[in-house]
């Protein structure tokens, strides 16, 4: 933690975090067309995996940014119907979507102003954020976060994390506009404790040897120890590291999937790192990769995330993000995201608190929890 960091933010009240699920856990699904958007929303409702709901634009509206007017009414009188209440829609950030050149600032900023529209027109009261915006575009899009009454939560997801100098530089500058409209959502991939098992398994199907599987997990443990990378120079030789050992090995083929996952999927931070940036958590992505026989998650200390945002009175949305989905192809994501549920409920249960599960009960939460939409553009 940096020198002016706040050592505690913990308050007088507990918080009570509301649950909820991103349909991105459910990619699979919705690729393999088991299930179309209403279909997903509608099992999310009857399953209790909310009644927090968070959605991607770009994978799961056609034509997003652009929405209609009555398809933003279909979805909002669905999404009411079947008692959800809609938490974050993550938007993007890319300035490479021309061949030829990058976005410009102000092509940046009107990117992102229509995407902002879009999420206050579909009823979502947060937009997340990529990590790869500036902290001059981010004070740049707060009059028009403000204009829509939209909170944009950038994302910390690893490699990066809460104290790393970019991270920092954001919320530096959300001190300075002041803007109630700026925070971030904290993806729990940035404070790991392990590589997980299913990977493992998914390499291990792959033709990996033990041997090879064993450095893998022994070369991971050691960045751990280390700490998170301090700079892109100290993440780019981890990257390294990875390919080369895959090589050593003879499997060159696996070493971009070793390097990719070992330092951009499981993030090394600790978990009181989160108190650098605390006060200006606005949403959580409850990132994990699978549940044990224990029906625990072994690589993610969900319980101690749980505990933290608790102590220190979050009372925002948590989204369940499972993400082993890319390799898992031989378990239910829906049983899966059903038992990391639980843990969560076990956690909050075991600090003195509670989720909450109650869609009226969060719907009001959450407008105390947010900055007020009065008079805000929908």
């Amino acid at each position: 933690m940096t020198a002016n960091a706040p050592t505690s933010t913990r308050p007088q009240a507990l918080g009570s975090p509301i649950q909820g699920v991103t349909l991105y856990s459910f990619t699979r699904a919705f690729h393999a067309r088991e299930y179309d958007l209403e279909g997903l929303i509608r099992k999310v409702a009857a399953d209790g995996y909310g009644p927090g709901l968070e959605v991607i634009g770009f994978s799961s509206f056609r034509g997003f940014p652009v929405i209609e007017d009555s398809f933003a009414g279909w979805f909002r009188d669905l999404v009411a119907e079947v008692g959800l209440v809609q938490t974050s829609l993550a938007i993007n950030a890319d300035v490479g979507i021309h061949r030829d050149r990058l976005l410009n600032q102000d092509e940046l900023i009107e990117y992102m102003r229509r995407q902002i529209e879009a999420a206050a027109k579909l009823g979502f009261p947060i937009a997340r954020v990529q990590i790869s915006i500036t902290p001059d575009s981010m004070a740049a899009l707060a009059p028009i976060a403000e204009q829509y009454g939209v909170t944009l939560a950038l994302e910390v997801h690893a490699d990066q994390y809460a104290s790393h100098p970019r991270i920092l530089a954001l919320r530096d500058r959300y001190e300075e506009v002041g803007s109630p409209f700026l925070g971030f959502t904290a993806d729990w991939g940035a404070t790991t404790v392990g590589f997980a098992p299913s990977l493992l398994e998914a390499y291990r199907r792959r033709g990996a040897t033990e041997e090879l599987l064993g450095q893998v997990v022994e070369l991971w443990n050691e960045f751990y120890e280390a700490g998170p990378p301090a700079d892109q120079a100290d993440h780019g030789q981890r990257f390294g590291r990875f390919i080369g050992l895959a090589a050593q090995n003879g499997r060159p083929d696996l070493g971009i999937d070793f390097a990719i996952n070992g330092t951009g999927l499981f993030g090394p931070a600790r978990v009181d790192d989160w108190l650098e940036i605390m006060p200006w958590i606005k949403h959580v992505h409850g990132k994990f990769f699978g549940i044990d026989e224990n029906h625990e998650e072994p690589s993610v200390p969900v319980r101690d995330l749980i505990a933290l945002l608790v102590a220190n009175g979050y009372n925002g949305a948590i989204s369940s993000e499972y993400e082993g989905w890319h390799w898992n192809h031989w378990q239910s994501p829906f049983e899966i995201i059903r038992d990391e549920q639980a843990v969560q409920r076990s956690a909050a249960q075991n600090t003195g608190s509670r989720m909450v599960t109650d869609a009226a009960e969060a719907r009001l939460q959450l407008g105390r929890w947010l900055p007020s939409r009065e008079g805000a553009i929908s």
